[in-house]
């Protein structure tokens, strides 16, 4: 038996929203996360979509996310954003603030949207990804409850704090998408290879005692390690100012267990759009000229050189486990 299951898309979204609906979700909070949940499956990271998921519905069953919540968006300053997610998903948050979000930056040349009070944010290349399909620049920023260290051997004091940068490259090229976790890897990584049993490179995590690790399960016990060391946790504290900083919710060190518990992590997401000056249509076709330039000289371009298809993808594949405790929860 293949450890994979292949769904065709309609049917892998069907799935998601009776998962979703099983678990107490309002269906405005369903349709937002089987959208972001599709996009992770099809464009993002793997993990990131089905097996990521499967966090959310964990959620709502023990109290972790509100199945039903109200969102509400103030603009601080005309083109500043500010939501409370009312301790929903942040994809339900951000949908309802995306239209003025459009409207702001195409006012204004720059905009942002600041969040907080949410769950995590899932695959953060789904928001820059949303504004580079209508030709908008996108940086965004997010954080959870910690997990990482700053160096080896000290104490847990960041989430894997990722940022997320998007370019759009026009009609007939999928844009360029950098969606990278400070940590040496993401925490959804640590937590496959513990449920497959399998090992983690050195210089991901460390165990309980500060100690490196290849042991996946000694991992989820111990800590994420930043990438480049110092570097790394620069980065991570950045992210954590955008997140945590700019939007007010918890800084990492304060954040309640997305995993574990009843209380939400209400953390932050910050979201910044920026059109690409005046003349649009050239400087995205000046973009897209050098990333074809950087290809020619070997260079990967993230979310270019996947195997794209200007048509959206016909099939999802979903680790056969995630698929079953998806089905268990539907009751098929």
């Amino acid at each position: 038996m293949s450890d994979q299951v292949v769904l065709k898309i309609k049917d892998a979204e069907d799935l998601a929203m009776e998962a979703c609906l099983a678990c107490g979700a309002a269906l405005s909070s369903a349709r937002s996360l089987v959208e972001a949940t599709l996009s992770a499956a099809s464009y993002g990271p793997p993990t990131l979509g089905f097996p990521h998921l499967v966090d959310y519905l964990h959620g709502f069953l023990e109290g972790r996310i509100n199945c039903d919540p109200k969102p509400r968006s103030d603009r601080a300053f005309p083109a500043f954003l500010v939501s409370d997610a009312d301790r929903g998903i942040a994809q339900l948050g951000f949908d309802l603030a995306f239209p003025d979000l459009l409207e702001a930056v195409r006012n204004f040349g720059v905009a942002v949207l600041t969040q907080t009070n949410s769950y995590t944010a899932g695959e953060l290349g789904y928001y820059v990804r949303r504004l580079c399909n209508e030709g908008i620049i996108g940086l965004a920023a997010t954080n959870a409850n910690a997990m990482m260290v700053a160096k080896a051997g000290g104490p847990v004091v960041y989430s894997t704090n990722p940022m997320a940068f998007g370019f759009p490259l026009g009609e007939r090229t999928p844009p360029l998408i950098i969606d990278q976790a400070s940590s040496a890897t993401a925490f959804v990584n640590i937590v496959r290879a513990a449920e497959e049993g399998k090992t983690i490179p050195e210089g991901w995590a460390v165990d309980e005692e500060g100690n490196a690790t290849h042991d996946a399960e000694k991992a989820l016990t111990g800590a994420l390690l930043p990438f480049g060391g110092r570097k790394g946790a620069n980065v991570a504290l950045l992210v954590e100012m955008l997140a945590a900083g700019l939007s007010g919710g918890p800084w990492s060190l304060d954040a309640p267990d997305f995993r574990s518990g009843t209380q939400s992590p209400a953390v932050g997401l910050s979201v910044i759009a920026i059109m690409p000056r005046e003349n649009t249509d050239a400087q995205i076709e000046r973009a897209r000229a050098h990333v074809r330039r950087l290809q020619d000289h070997g260079v990967f371009i993230p979310g270019v050189d996947r195997n794209y298809s200007p048509r959206p993808p016909m099939d999802v594949t979903i680790p056969r486990g995630v698929f079953e405790r998806i089905s268990a929860i539907v009751g098929k």
